[in-house]
């Protein structure tokens, strides 16, 4: 293993800083992106347009499903998907260890979230842990397939909806490309949501998509982007819609990202390979293993150390003694500790609250070479053995 050059010899002076994400765009990405925004804008076809319908074609091929709707967020994704679901005064069961917009997608869309404890083994939601939160409102599930990891309880997930009469959505804003016994994820439940954020392991720049077999869905969904308009060219507003269309030029940025998506996983995995063969050597550091039948892009490499007292220092002290910048947590804080969320809070969960406080997620993104991972791997032995 590389040793790391700390401070007490020198600090890592020169050495360069190991960023904690990296967008990658490729120069031929971005002569190809620019050539076709650079149509868009000479035509004045800037939204719902052929690049966008290619992009929702081609995700839909990707995910194996039958439909795909762009908006411009994963948040208004889901926040759609749940208005079609009908929640308004229903409850919705979903994880604690996730980010605010999974629940207050459910709050935006007239439902009440019911939070519930996490699985240590995969940062998901296990089937015998919702029994404790179900309601009589109850109406369906939001698994999150959490740092790009899909569950292997995902089935027992969805047959445990199938039998309480519930639907299974999938918040899967970290897991493009990830998949379970070769069913990629957005394919489980009746719909998924995904996320472009810049920070995830695809973007386009902002934006979302809708992925579902349902045609319903579906089509409730093209409504509801489109400030609830019956259609593009018909000024009949039948749902209370919102403007959530993505535009030509995120659609085009999307399509080149999709079409690298496969090489950008593969780097990510090759990197979170050298972290598995390293941590193995660590007495104070455990890896959140993928389990056999299971593809994960590594969105995070999460790592969760048998004792942690101050990960803020340990974060400080990696970037300026060693130059390692760590990733951010999934989650710091559950949403039960929330304060917008106070009124949801049924009592403590604590297992997320352990593990929210106590893991850590190592540099993962496209174009990092072996050599900067080796250098992760020593700076942590140092810091945490």
């Amino acid at each position: 293993m590389v040793k790391a050059q700390n401070a007490q010899t020198g600090g890592r002076g020169t050495m360069p800083l190991i960023p904690a994400a990296k967008i990658q765009f490729l120069p031929e990405d971005r002569a190809w992106i620019a050539e076709r925004i650079a149509e868009v804008l000479a035509t004045g076809q800037l939204t719902l347009g052929k690049y966008g319908t290619q992009f929702e074609e081609d995700f839909a091929r990707f995910c194996g499903v039958r439909h795909a709707v762009a908006v411009n967020s994963g948040t208004s994704a889901l926040e759609i998907i749940l208005r079609a679901m009908g929640i308004e005064g229903k409850d919705v069961v979903l994880p604690t260890n996730t980010f605010f917009a999974t629940a207050a997608a459910v709050v935006h869309a007239g439902g009440r979230p019911v939070l519930a404890e996490m699985d240590p083994e995969s940062f998901s939601i296990r089937p015998e842990d919702l029994d404790k939160v179900l309601t009589a409102k109850t109406a369906g599930i939001v698994v999150v397939h959490i740092g790009g990891i899909v569950s292997h309880r995902i089935r027992d997930l969805r047959e445990f909806c199938r039998k309480n009469g519930l639907w299974l959505v999938e918040d899967a804003a970290h897991a493009h490309g990830s998949s379970y016994g070769g069913v990629k994820a957005g394919a489980f439940g009746i719909a998924g949501s995904f996320s472009f954020y810049p920070t995830k392991v695809m973007t386009s720049a902002e934006g979302g998509m809708i992925v579902t077999s349902d045609d319903r869905i579906a089509a409730e969904a093209r409504i509801y982007r489109d400030q609830g308009k019956a259609s593009f060219t018909q000024n009949a507003h039948v749902r209370m819609g919102y403007n959530w269309r993505m535009s030509e030029p995120h659609a085009i940025i999307g399509l080149r990202h999709l079409e690298r998506l496969p090489s950008m996983i593969s780097d990510r995995q090759r990197i979170a390979k050298i972290y598995d063969l390293g941590i193995k050597e660590f007495r104070n550091l455990r890896t959140l293993d993928v389990l056999p039948g299971g593809e994960c892009n590594y969105y995070k490499y999460i790592a969760v150390p048998k004792e942690l007292k101050d990960r803020k220092a340990l974060k400080a002290a990696l970037r300026e003694r060693y130059g390692v910048s760590l990733s951010g947590e999934v989650y710091e804080e559950p949403l039960h500790r929330q304060p917008v969320f106070a009124q949801y809070v049924t009592g403590a969960l604590p297992v997320s609250e352990d593990y929210c406080a106590r893991h850590i997620c190592l540099p993962v993104f496209a174009g990092m070479t072996d050599e900067e991972a080796h250098r992760v791997l020593a700076a942590l032995q140092e810091t945490i053995g």
